[in-house]
């Protein structure tokens, strides 16, 4: 086993002391990891309390199942962040499926308006929207279509790449090229 770095090592031997129950060693590992797993899960879930509530449930799992870290397959810190991106994905996940259900349940019924939405149509966003549709228009056809479906109309790329009949590598492509075109042409674009 090859130790990559002095940090690694030194988190090696907290997850060994947490394995003999040593309540510093594991409020040492949450001080260190905490905040840069919670940005992690924030960023995939978009809620502070259910990045918190994620996070929470990561370090609880390590508590009660430490041997859970295999010092033979990386460092702790890829472990940790691995542990919270799988359970931000369920997350989002399982929060897809309860909104899926209740319109499948009452097409008619009005789900709960989504803050980050209010918030964006009560800020004047009309200059920035017009400045992405027109950097949207200098993007090929195919990753635009690509891009107008995901982010517009909220697809999976598997879903994408079930409609559209094209293997996923090529929606993965189309989107990451797409992205890259856009983010560039927009950089471009006087503010």
């Amino acid at each position: 086993m090859v130790v990559r770095s002095l940090e690694d090592a030194r988190d090696r031997d907290l997850v060994r002391r947490v394995i003999a129950k040593d309540e510093e060693a594991f409020r040492n590992l949450f001080r260190r990891y905490a905040p840069m797993a919670k940005a992690l899960a924030f960023r995939m879930v978009r809620q502070p309390f259910v990045a918190e509530e994620i996070v929470q449930e990561a370090f609880l799992a390590l508590w009660r199942n430490p041997k859970a870290f295999r010092e033979d397959r990386g460092s702790f810190r890829a472990w940790m962040l691995s542990t919270v991106h799988h359970r931000a994905v369920d997350a989002v996940r399982r929060e897809e499926a309860w909104r899926r259900r209740s319109r499948e349940r009452d097409p008619e019924t009005i789900l709960v308006e989504d803050v980050g939405q209010a918030v964006a149509e009560e800020l004047d966003l009309v200059s920035m929207r017009a400045q992405v549709r027109a950097a949207l228009e200098k993007i090929p056809s195919e990753q635009r279509q690509v891009l107008d479906m995901m982010y517009f109309q909220g697809k999976t790329q598997s879903m994408i790449a079930d409609e559209l009949e094209l293997p996923l590598g090529t929606v993965k492509s189309r989107t990451l090229l797409g992205m890259r075109r856009l983010r560039t042409s927009l950089l471009e674009e006087p503010s």
